[in-house]
């Protein structure tokens, strides 16, 4: 297992393709390091597609996309499956059909590995969860078993935190003094 990135790192080098649609012939592009420059961008990860815990997170942060561009923030979830199972997965899970953010098909494994987050004998990636700043800075990372959901509101209460770039206390959220 390669070492795991944590906060004040450079987030990984990467191309991947990715699932950005159910119409015919506009389904697919790449995601790199182009594309989230100069932008906040979140992360995350599930450990494989058709199973059960992740539809539950991938739904919820999609529920949430509109909080996410409010913070002029870009979203992007990511496995190791290929673009094409992304892609079964969305036209037979209901909750899937409608997604607003891209999913990454890590199926090379190298963003994973690069990031240290694959299981060590699964082979898939943990429930990792990354903000990144517009200089392509890792501010902020969660990591949680194959078997446990994260959640989503924690994800935007860190951003609103760190876009504040200010102290913010314990249990701060947005709107809540921050110390001066």
């Amino acid at each position: 297992m390669s070492r795991f990135l944590g906060v004040s790192e450079s987030f990984p080098t990467f191309s991947v393709p990715s699932v950005v649609s159910l119409e015919k012939g506009k389904e697919f592009t790449t995601i790199d390091n182009e594309k989230i420059k100069g932008r906040w961008s979140v992360f995350f990860f599930w450990p494989m597609d058709f199973t059960f815990v992740c539809p539950t997170e991938i739904a919820e942060f999609n529920k949430s996309y509109k909080q996410f561009l409010d913070r002029e923030t870009d979203l992007y979830g990511a496995s190791t499956d290929s673009q094409y199972v992304h892609l079964a997965w969305r036209q037979n899970h209901e909750d899937l059909k409608g997604l607003l953010f891209p999913m990454l098909a890590d199926n090379k494994k190298e963003l994973s590995e690069a990031l240290g987050i694959l299981h060590p004998t699964e082979k898939v990636p943990f429930r990792a969860t990354y903000i990144v700043d517009p200089e392509g800075i890792i501010r902020w990372v969660s990591v949680n078993d194959l078997s446990v959901g994260r959640n989503v509101k924690e994800v935007l209460r860190t951003l609103d935190a760190l876009q504040t770039d200010e102290l913010c206390p314990c249990n701060w959220e947005k709107g809540q003094s921050t110390i001066k």
